[in-house]
């Protein structure tokens, strides 16, 4: 009787393939939108009219920055399942995965309703209060609303990648300070200058492209093998973060 090959796990989409196209379509957003408008998108900080003016001026922009945003939380939310699925290949059992998962799925979230809410604001053009509470809402989303959890997605990955040595230590320590730098980004809804912390979504996004190519497939490419100091004789276990 021949004897089955061994199982593996099923390697699922490319992370790599899904962490560009995330980016990608974010960034092509916001250069499709200063394209079609010849402006940048307006914050909610700058002045009643300039806001108004952009909201009932610029549908074209609005929608195809909607669009490509609302786009871009789709492999966004199945690059964090393939992450949580990756970790819990190289043996992570501890918290970190389901951090990992949990922040993508509520970033990617966030990323829609913000780009679904841009796209309802481009129908109506009212210049009225409903146009900036529309406007308020598509900053929260996309703004702190995304980027928190998108913290929670970078820490959940580069916590075991630091403890587990999945990850070089100068990408798992910098992806430790850039979401600790997203998680400031609570107080921007307390603080006004605490806004100029939200670009750090290009850090995180430009992190996760990096991370997505570093992590090990499976824990035969982990360099520190466990097996180093194992107890002679005893059953091989699952990598656990202490």
């Amino acid at each position: 009787m021949t004897t089955p090959p061994p199982r593996h796990g099923q390697g699922g989409p490319p992370l790599p393939l899904l962490a560009v196209l995330s980016a990608a379509l974010f960034v092509a957003g916001l250069i499709t939108g200063a394209l079609l408008s010849g402006q940048g998108y307006p914050s909610i900080y700058a002045a009643t009219g300039d806001r108004l003016g952009y909201l009932t001026t610029q549908p074209q922009a609005l929608q195809w920055t909607g669009m490509l945003h609302f786009s871009s939380a789709v492999p966004l939310a199945i690059l964090a399942a393939s992450l949580h699925a990756r970790l819990h290949r190289l043996g992570v059992r501890a918290p970190g995965a389901g951090i990992a998962l949990t922040g993508g799925i509520i970033a990617a979230t966030a990323l829609m309703l913000s780009g679904l809410l841009q796209w309802v604001t481009s129908r109506h053009g009212q210049a009225d209060a409903t146009a900036l509470v529309l406007h308020d809402l598509i900053f929260l989303t996309g703004g702190p609303g995304h980027v928190v959890p998108l913290g929670l997605l970078v820490a959940g990955v580069a916590v075991p990648g630091l403890l587990l040595k999945l990850l070089p230590r100068p990408v798992a320590v910098a992806g430790l300070l850039i979401a600790v730098i997203a998680e400031l980004t609570t107080l921007t809804l307390l603080i006004t200058e605490a806004a100029y912390l939200l670009p750090v979504r290009f850090a995180a996004l430009a992190w996760l492209i990096v991370a997505a190519i570093q992590l090990p497939a499976d824990r035969r490419q982990i360099s520190s093998a466990p097996a180093a100091t194992a107890t002679p004789g005893a059953a091989p276990t699952s990598q656990e973060i202490p």
